[in-house]
């Protein structure tokens, strides 16, 4: 695989979403149900529940969680 091939896996299909729980944007990539990818954008410090003794916000969890059952986050179809 190439960089620029590998670039492109690691950011196609990452869209902005906004966390219902602090408004912190990070982009997100569903690859299944199970398997969330998530950049951020800002310093993980932008969120006031993460910190150097937690390891994910459950805010932002439930948050994509949400926008998976609305549809505004896609989840690819299993082949």
């Amino acid at each position: 695989m190439t960089v620029r091939e590998s670039a492109r896996y690691l950011t196609k299909g990452l869209r902005p979403h906004v966390c219902d729980g602090c408004g912190t944007t990070v982009l997100v990539k569903k690859n299944s149900l199970q398997h969330t990818s998530v950049q951020w954008q800002s310093d993980t410090s932008a969120c006031p529940r993460l910190g150097p003794l937690v390891s994910g916000c459950t805010l932002l969890r439930d948050s994509i969680e949400r926008a998976v059952r609305d549809g505004s986050i896609e989840v690819p179809a299993d082949d």
